[in-house]
């Protein structure tokens, strides 16, 4: 699975979390006890930000085609990037689109991507 956001660890599971203030809203994909369904397969539990045993920011790392990137999101076999390189003529000669000023992302096949990383922070 690749992960880009927050995570938090509460009561033995580690969630998808988003700090709040004094807060942290835990999420899951399934139902359970104290969770409130926010929409179909997502379920969210705000707890106290003092209850919480860890919260991180995950980021997900890999190289494409020689190149550093930041995976944003996967479908199917398919890999959401973001270039981390910051050069625009090599983003040019990849094929990805500018989606901000000098910020450049696309998607690239799973199986062409090497070097999958997980850090947290």
């Amino acid at each position: 699975m690749i992960r880009d956001g927050h995570a938090a660890r509460w009561q033995g599971g580690e969630y998808e979390a988003s700090p709040d203030g004094d807060d942290v809203r835990l999420y899951r994909p399934d139902p359970a006890e104290g969770f409130d369904e926010v929409r179909a397969g997502r379920y969210r539990r705000v707890v106290p930000a003092s209850e919480v045993d860890e919260l991180v920011y995950v980021r997900t790392t890999c190289h494409w085609r020689d190149h550093p990137f930041i995976v944003l999101a996967e479908h199917d076999s398919w890999l959401r990037l973001e270039y981390t390189g910051g050069r625009a003529p090599v983003a040019a000669e990849l094929g990805l689109e500018e989606f901000d000023f000098g910020v450049y992302q696309g998607w690239a096949p799973r199986d062409e991507v090497t070097d999958i990383r997980e850090y947290r922070v």
